[in-house]
């Protein structure tokens, strides 16, 4: 059977059984700020089990997509040189949410192994947990296995826990014994032999753990299994190892072509400690392929911190086993089509999101790519030097070295030197990063940034802070406690810095004093309020508390509008697009994202009149602002299935959701927003650049700032007029000179430079005519845009005529120069028989001046010339000599200007026909013209 089959009939099984077939969660779980991955099936059912989610089925299978690279499912050093541990793999699963229980589930289970697949009976074996005395009645009593093949095992193997608290029971697994005579014996169970294999485990979810760690039995038991797909495709392929199978051959094929190495496999000992490294790292990059497209296609990006540091450290290492098989180009990329070619069939998402996944690898790779040498050779210069010395271990500073300077992560310097035989001191390394990040906080602290104050830490401050700023401005509230910097309150209309919203500000009064409160902080449900005056002696008096309400105002109209620009950006870039951080302040609005290129202005313009297309169509923005209207995760998804959440965001059992357009923007978000999108004004771009690799920011303006940004462009626009009246002023002097020269027609005339004059006082009266009204600021913009064109026009204008002005120009002054030359050669000196010419000759430029001496050159019929000009402050030179002279009496232009040009503090030289010199000394020039001749006569 091909990878495809099995999975297919393990669909079929459990369709027959009556089970929805349920597609895979996304291996980045959006829904869950506790998990960097989904790394297990149960993940999207997590609600459930809690009690807080239900689902229109009771019965489910499905194959999720699962990645296991942190905590204590990290089985990254295993990768590649075991036959079965991976970093992503899929499990398949089967479900039952308070329907079927442990019969079910252990016969259906004992059916689809050894009925439909086949699988040898007496090669099986199965574990319960030690007082499970059901489940082993029952593997005895609806299956036919050897008796003595069930085994009973303590909490580490055969108890399943979510959590230190909440759903858990006891577990069944299922192994396989491979062998090669089928002589396991019930020593090697639970033993981490290999050839012993696990391949299913079914979970019997019968008890809530509490706090204390007493267990109570559920009301509705639950059965979640999960199977390695990987696993039983190696056992049903007849494969030794996972590797072997279809599932991976694909890809290891195509690195062999890449890399020209071929691919062995064999891992028993039998084949060259080169080839086996050559394997390893074949089966490494095929594996940490399959993670990064996996997890890009979701939304993940690689950065440093969180799970994108994960997936850099994952594209680093197969990174660096590339140079193992010689590819020193960046070359995962080019591995993705393979990938989506061979699984793109059960998640299509791979295959919609390739050309993305590409470009982020590439990046990446890049990246990396040009440091990745020079640390080799650092790391190589590192363990040289404790082989010399008979040393063992790499210190933690230079393990730290090869971290902050070349960007290798611990764990593959820890695997180059385990490689080598040598340790790595970790703790040494984790000490200068702290050592570091103290340095950076240092910094931070010295720049005079506010640090966030961590009210909650203080038992006596840590009250829950009633938040009534989604309804109120003001209200009355109790002083809880105060110190020099921060009030806490019972409660607040004051909305605390989250999310990306900046805290507000407004005024503390009591007895008619008043004390202004400058921000808001949060700590978790605790707000505290940074003041300037004294609020000491206000702990346990009531007060009356006021935001500044303009300013919330231009906040929410930039929080609102941070929400519309999300979705234009996914609906112009890419649905891959997701928020990787924002900024909500009053005078603007910042926004980062995935995006692995600069967004054209052509998108930008999209996206900004679909912005403002959503604010002109003054739709209703819906929030749950009542806390008891709010939804457990699961509800918002049901009700709006195009709902975004961010990983990260603390979200608690129950959400808030604020909603523009039901078909259009939905998120779960605890900020505060306008109540109408018409409240906004108007939506503009301010810049979009990269901040990262793989992020970019865009920042932007609504309603006032809006306003601002467009008096802003006023002032540059009216330096712009200002500049190009310059400009004008300087065509028409240039005008004036042409029309001197009889006959001579110009392409521009008098009355064309008077329009151009006229129509740039109509675009300077229109600026100072602008109203610049919030409900107008669309229809400004759009003329601001036309006039800056207009201007834009004049000066191209200016510019194109000024060129063809000086063109002729040029062109009569080289005619006139012509002239002058002739006259020049008619007075020529004699010097010892030879013709020279020395003289200065006005030119605007050195290019006229080498035209002009090629000029003497071709009129004098045998002689030497030197012409010189003052040009920009400079002396010029040109010399030229005739070929009669070259050849017959040896003198070179080069030698010539060379001497001339020393009399004027400067150098030169060239070709002996011709030569050119130049010298900073204005008041020698004549001096240096008159010395030609003597010049001449030396080198004769």
């Amino acid at each position: 059977m091909t990878s495809t089959e099995i999975r297919q009939s393990f669909f079929d099984f459990f369709a027959k059984h009556q089970h929805a077939i349920v597609p895979s969660a996304p291996v980045i779980p959006g829904d869950d700020p506790t998990l960097l991955f989904t790394n297990a099936g149960m993940n999207q059912f997590k609600d459930v089990f809690l009690g807080t989610g239900r689902r229109p089925y009771h019965r489910a299978a499905d194959t999720q997509k699962c990645i296991r690279v942190s905590g204590k499912h990290n089985d990254l050093e295993e990768v590649g040189r075991d036959t079965y541990h991976h970093t992503f793999f899929e499990m398949l699963g089967n479900w039952s949410f308070g329907d079927y229980y442990k019969r079910e589930a252990i016969a259906w289970a004992w059916d689809l192994l050894t009925k439909v697949w086949g699988l040898p009976k007496e090669r099986l074996w199965a574990t319960v947990y030690k007082d499970d005395e059901e489940a082993e009645t029952l593997w005895k009593e609806v299956t036919d296995i050897d008796p003595s093949h069930v085994l009973r095992f303590g909490e580490k193997d055969n108890f399943w826990e979510m959590g230190e608290t909440g759903p858990c029971g006891p577990c069944s697994e299922i192994h396989i014994d491979r062998t090669p005579n089928g002589t396991a014996t019930a020593s090697m169970v639970n033993a981490g032999v290999p050839e012993l294999m696990e391949i299913w485990n079914l979970v019997f979810i019968q008890y809530n753990r509490d706090a204390a760690g007493v267990l109570h039995p559920l009301p509705a038991k639950h059965v979640d299994t999960g199977m390695g797909f990987e696993r039983i495709c190696a056992v049903l392929q007849g494969k030794g190892s996972n590797y072997d199978t279809d599932v991976f051959m694909p890809i290891i094929r195509a690195t062999s072509e890449l890399s020209r190495k071929p691919y062995d496999g064999r891992m028993d000992g039998s084949i060259s400690a080169e080839q086996a490294e050559v394997d390893v790292a074949m089966r490494v990059i095929a594996d940490h392929l399959r993670t990064l497209t996996f997890a890009i296609a979701d939304g993940a990006v690689p950065s440093n911190e969180g799970r994108g540091y994960v997936l850099r450290r994952i594209l680093r290492r197969a990174a660096r086993f590339g140079r193992t098989l010689g590819l020193r180009e960046p070359f995962i990329h080019r591995l993705v089509p393979t990938l989506t070619a061979t699984m793109g069939g059960v998640f299509p998402e791979i295959v919609q999101k390739e050309t993305h996944v590409e470009r982020v690898i590439h990046g990446e790779e890049e990246s990396f790519n040009a440091t990745l040498d020079r640390g080799l050779e650092v790391f190589e210069q590192i363990s040289g030097r404790l082989r010399a010395t008979g040393g063992l271990r790499i210190s933690g500073e230079d393990a730290f070295r090869l971290y902050d300077t070349f960007g290798f992560p611990i764990d593959l310097t820890s695997l180059m030197a385990l490689e080598r035989g040598l340790t790595v001191d970790e703790e040494g390394f984790k000490e200068s990063l702290e050592r570091q990040k103290e340095r950076s906080r240092d910094a931070h602290k010295g720049a005079g940034t506010s640090l966030a104050v961590k009210f909650a830490a203080d038992p006596a401050r840590s009250a829950e802070t009633r938040f009534l700023g989604y309804t109120s401005l003001e209200a009355e509230a109790r002083v809880m406690s105060a110190d020099d910097a921060f009030v806490l309150l019972d409660q607040t209309p004051f909305y605390g810095e989250s999310g990306g919203q900046v805290g507000d500000s407004g005024v503390l009064e009591f007895g008619g004093t008043s004390v202004r409160i400058v921000e808001t902080q949060k700590d978790g449900k605790v707000f505290g309020h940074r003041y300037e005056g004294v609020a000491k002696d206000l702990i346990g008096k009531t007060v009356r508390v006021r935001v500044d309400a303009e300013r919330r105002a231009a906040i929410e109209r930039n929080h609102s509008a941070t929400h519309l620009v999300h979705e234009a950006l996914r609906r112009v870039l890419g649905e891959h697009l997701h928020q990787q951080g924002s900024l909500v302040a009053e005078s603007h609005l910042r926004f980062d994202f995935n995006h692995f290129e600069r967004v054209s202005p052509e998108d930008l313009r999209t996206i900004e009149e679909m912005v403002n297309d959503k604010i002109g169509q003054g739709i209703p923005v819906h929030t749950l602002n009542d806390p008891s209207e709010w939804l457990t995760i699961e509800e918002a998804k049901r009700r709006w299935p195009n709902v975004k959440m961010f990983f990260g965001e603390k979200y608690g059992e129950r959400v808030r959701v604020v909603e523009i357009d039901p078909t259009y923007s939905v998120e779960l978000c605890g900020g505060t927003h306008v109540v109408n999108t018409r409240a906004i004004g108007h939506f503009r771009f301010r810049s979009e650049g990269s901040v990262a690799s793989g992020i970019r920011r865009i920042d932007a303006v609504t309603g006032d700032g809006a306003v601002a940004l467009l008096r802003l462009r006023d002032q540059e626009l009216s330096q712009r007029i200002e500049a190009t009246a310059e400009a004008v002023d300087g065509l028409s002097g240039m005008l004036r000179e042409v029309e001197s020269v009889s006959g001579v027609t110009s392409p521009i005339g008098s009355r064309d430079l008077q329009g151009m004059i006229d129509r740039l006082e109509q675009v300077r009266r229109a600026i100072q005519a602008g109203t610049r009204s919030a409900e107008l600021l669309g229809e400004q913009f759009a003329n601001h845009a036309t006039l800056a064109a207009d201007v834009e026009a004049i000066m191209l204008r200016v510019t194109d005529v000024r060129k063809q002005f000086e063109k002729f120009l040029e062109k009569r002054r080289l005619q006139e120069a012509s002239g002058s030359v002739g006259d020049l050669v008619a007075r020529a000196a004699d010097v010892n028989g030879v013709r020279v010419v020395a003289a200065e000759f006005p030119s605007a430029s050195i290019d006229e001046l080498k035209s002009a001496g090629d000029t003497l050159r071709t009129k004098i019929g045998s002689g030497v010339g030197v012409l010189a000009a003052v040009i920009d402050d400079k002396v010029q030179l040109v010399c030229v000599v005739t070929d009669d002279l070259i050849t017959g009496k040896g003198l070179k232009a080069g030698v010539i200007v060379a001497a001339a040009a020393k009399l004027v503090g400067g150098g030169g030289g060239g070709r002996p026909h011709l030569a050119t010199a130049g010298g900073k000394d204005v008041a020698k020039v004549t001096e240096a013209i008159a010395k030609i001749p003597d010049i001449v006569r030396s080198l004769l």
